[in-house]
């Protein structure tokens, strides 16, 4: 889990070292933080890495759902994102070396990517300020690197307190946090209808009182606020602050919360895009042998589809401007201080959904080992690309500043 991915992180540690990274470890104030380097001057080429998984989603290599229990698992494949990034910057170092390559190639190792925010801390701690271009990617059921989008987030814990009594024999006496929470969640739902249609809201009722025969008090309720503004988000979740402060008065409760995490949404950068899009197409897809094609078969069987498409696995969707925004990422953050570019690799069975026990099953197969280096060898001769061509760095930064905005202060 995030912030707690300690074998991880001292295993890419100890790899990026034995490779002659110099490396600095605990950065922004985070134990599992760190930054690996090679090199001296500019250009500063940075790529990033994840590590952290996904709670109660632990799962076998195999093609069925066996669970152990509410351990964590690798559901949107972060050990694999690591890993590829890893050997992107290793790939690079040994090129540098043998063509006598001047400039930095950095590894950004970043905890928390999953509700932690950790990079928006590397951000703040000025970690990137010197960098002139930053690589990223993610497992993926496709291969593709089209100006992908992210949608901005703010994240909190509101935790309401009441006073407990017996349910039955003295109800009057008591006041229910979970009263609280369950009011604020009406009122919540309510005002879906009255924010704009692309805003999303979601919340997850992570404590409700312990026994039904006690009035709980304490009751806590996780909420997530997105749109592909940064700007819309703080308002939605002012709303849903206010409609907390309502729910307390209205139960005879009080409520506090606690930001958990907030992040940019993704800039995309056309002038870095096109660039990996042609790497990504000169590297190509992943195939699938017999074996894996059995296997594949049964992901996607166990999500209601008849056989596995291996052929959209082993071809690079075509090249696209507009990306459509879904998920949320802390990347957004690093893509608002430097020119930042991402893609997409086929690690798991066509039509798998992030955060699905399919994800983790595949992830832990050959199947996911594929993809991971289909991404690996992209990063690589991307970053190879903008070693080449100072122009292309400067051209990068310019649509940066254009599309930000001149005035623009990262907060």
């Amino acid at each position: 889990m995030g912030y707690m991915e300690e074998k991880s992180v001292a295993l890419l540690q100890k790899t990026l070292s034995a490779e002659g990274f110099s490396i600095k470890k605990g950065v922004a104030g985070m134990p599992t933080a760190f930054v690996a380097e090679y090199g001296s001057g500019k250009p500063v080429i940075g790529i990033l890495g994840e590590f952290d998984a996904l709670p109660g989603l632990s799962q076998e290599r195999v093609a069925e759902r066996k669970s152990a229990g509410k351990a964590a698992g690798h559901a949107c494949g972060h050990h694999l994102f690591g890993t590829a990034s890893m050997a992107a910057v290793i790939a690079i170092k040994d090129w540098m070396t043998k063509k006598g390559v001047k400039g930095t190639i950095r590894f950004y190792g970043s905890p928390a990517e999953e509700g932690g925010s950790g990079k928006v801390y590397m951000v703040r701690a000025g970690l990137f300020d010197d960098v002139d271009a930053v690589l990223h990617w993610h497992p993926n059921a496709e291969n593709s690197a089209n100006a992908g989008a992210a949608l901005a987030n703010k994240s909190a814990k509101f935790r309401f307190y009441g006073i407990s009594a017996h349910a039955a024999g003295a109800p009057e006496k008591g006041r229910s946090a979970l009263d609280g929470v369950e009011a604020m969640n009406i009122m919540v739902n309510m005002m879906r209808e009255h924010i704009p249609e692309d805003a999303r809201i979601h919340y997850v009722i992570t404590d409700g009182g312990k026994a039904p025969n006690v009035v709980p008090n304490f009751a806590e309720v996780y909420y997530y606020a997105r749109h592909n503004k940064r700007n819309e988000v703080i308002q939605v979740f002012d709303r849903i602050v206010k409609a907390a402060e309502g729910a307390a008065l209205g139960t005879g409760t009080t409520m506090d919360y606690e930001m958990i995490g907030g992040t940019h949404e993704l800039l995309p950068n056309l002038t870095l895009q096109k660039i990996m899009y042609d790497n990504l197409v000169k590297i190509g897809g992943v195939n699938y042998t017999g074996e894996e094609k059995a296997f594949a078969d049964k992901i996607a069987q166990s999500m209601g589809q008849s056989e596995a498409d291996e052929k959209k696995a082993a071809r690079v969707e075509p090249y696209n401007t507009i990306g459509t925004a879904m998920g949320s990422t802390d990347v957004g953050d690093v893509s608002f201080t430097v020119p930042t570019v991402g893609m997409r690799a086929a690690t798991w069975v066509p039509g798998t959904p992030a955060h699905s026990w399919q994800a983790v099953a595949a992830g832990g197969t050959e199947i996911g080992n594929k993809g991971m280096m289909v991404a690996a060898k992209t990063l690589a001769l991307t970053a190879q690309d903008l070693f080449n061509s100072p122009k292309t760095i400067e051209k990068a930064k310019e649509e940066l500043i254009e599309k930000r905005g001149k005035d623009f202060s990262y907060i």
